[in-house]
């Protein structure tokens, strides 16, 4: 059996992996690639809290975060390849959608 400790520190981990991809790379498809690492690494964590306490609310809860997770994945992708089309481009620092 994992200790709930080992399942924390990599949920901490992979959250860290997270922050700093989103704080650093310009990309967006690497930042939002991040963004769903980070919310993976909630997830592991609420998975990690219900089995440890013996509730199955936690379990109940990763499995509507995960479905609109994969909701948002399908919007931000579209949203990410409509700006590719316009821009050529998915870096962050040429986006500006408040020019005319």
């Amino acid at each position: 059996m994992i200790s709930i400790e080992w399942l924390i520190s990599l949920s901490a981990v992979l959250f860290t992996i997270g922050l700093i991809g989103v704080l650093i790379r310009r990309n967006a498809v690497v930042v939002f690639m991040c963004i769903e690492l980070m919310l993976n690494a909630v997830n592991l964590s609420l998975v990690a809290f219900s089995a440890y306490h013996g509730d199955i609310a936690g379990q109940i809860l990763v499995f509507f975060s995960l479905s609109v997770a994969a909701a948002e994945a399908v919007v931000g992708l579209a949203i990410i390849i409509a700006i590719f089309r316009n821009n050529l481009s998915v870096d962050i620092g040429d986006i500006n959608l408040l020019r005319f």
